[in-house]
């Protein structure tokens, strides 16, 4: 592929948002860091036990917490805390290939702490050592799934991601990569920005999209406010 041609498909999945926000926040896996290896390795063991079709199950997965997928399985005579904690051990202990999204640390690197906050599905012990394994630091401000009640594609992380950083929902980005986390964006009433970094098949939306952080950068205004440009 040619350098122009590069560019070309780059830029033809690269729109983004004119506006300026108070604060961003971001989803962690497939967003910020590519966890599909490891998140399939095991889920998929746990898919093969119960016998199920894997290759059909696992898009099924992706981006929700683990109990909340178990539980809407309604799987008789299983208990989904248990199996959602079995499979959470094994997350934990198997990090092989958690790398982060191409330019991830570089473009978090660049945001003041107190501006923005990971609001995740997954556990707080698994959330920490994927970071670790991903070389991101961990933020000053985290959602995990213990801070809340319903996953998404409930709004709740979200609205209480902004109000840890004391902004209002409608005045900040959401970065995300599934269909459940654009949906409690906008159930958020934040803007949503699409990550397609780890997407085999596009998602059909109508918000801003980047394949991931290579090419913008974050402008911090004169007044503190937050917006991505194009690197120049």
């Amino acid at each position: 592929m040619t350098k122009e041609l590069s560019v070309a498909l780059s830029n033809a999945d690269l729109s983004l948002p004119e506006k300026t926000y108070a604060a961003f926040l971001f989803d962690m896996d497939g967003t910020i860091l590519n966890s599909i290896a490891s998140a399939e390795r095991v889920w998929g063991r746990w898919a093969a036990k119960m016998g199920f079709d894997v290759e059909a199950f696992l898009p099924t997965m992706h981006g929700k917490r683990g109990i909340d997928t178990i539980s809407a399985l309604n799987l008789p005579g299983v208990d989904p805390a248990a199996e959602a904690e079995g499979i959470l051990r094994g997350e934990i202990e198997d990090v092989e290939g958690v790398v982060p999204i191409p330019g991830a640390v570089e473009f978090l690197s660049a945001l003041p702490p107190e501006r923005w906050a990971i609001v995740t599905s997954s556990p707080i012990e698994l959330a920490k050592v994927r970071l670790a394994a991903a070389g991101i630091p961990q933020p000053r401000y985290m959602v995990t799934a213990e801070d809340v009640t319903v996953g998404k594609p409930d709004p709740q992380g979200y609205i209480l991601g902004a109000e840890r950083l004391g902004v209002s929902p409608s005045d900040v980005l959401v970065f995300e990569d599934v269909p459940a986390g654009i949906q409690a964006g906008e159930a958020a009433g934040a803007d949503v920005m699409v990550i397609t970094a780890t997407h085999s098949h596009p998602i059909e939306t109508g918000h801003s999209k980047i394949p991931g952080y290579l090419d913008v950068v974050p402008h911090i205004g004169e007044d503190g406010r937050l917006s991505i440009r194009r690197r120049d």
